[in-house]
């Protein structure tokens, strides 16, 4: 139905709005069973997505660590790795 969620926290450089925006709209998609509401649900959906993505980002803004940040290549490279391996035949 949906891809997975990524992990957006401690990367460099810092997840975008779009980003968060499409995380929002993956969770509202998984949540609500619909990749495309109805009319009479479209005002609910994109209300809920907003508000969603409002709330990541507070908590995306808010977070403390003392890890390094992730390089967005090198975990895009072993997500790549890992999927080959998995999808290998």
């Amino acid at each position: 139905m949906c891809r997975n969620i990524r992990q957006l926290h401690n990367f460099e450089p810092p997840a975008t709005s779009e980003e968060v925006r499409a995380a929002a709209l993956q969770y509202v998609r998984k949540v609500s069973g619909s990749t495309r509401p109805s009319a009479a649900n479209q005002a609910a959906f994109d209300a809920a997505v907003e508000e969603i993505a409002h709330a990541t980002q507070h908590l995306l803004d808010h977070l403390t660590t003392t890890a390094t940040p992730k390089n967005r290549e090198e975990e895009a490279a072993k997500a790549r790795a890992r999927s080959q391996a998995r999808y290998a035949s």
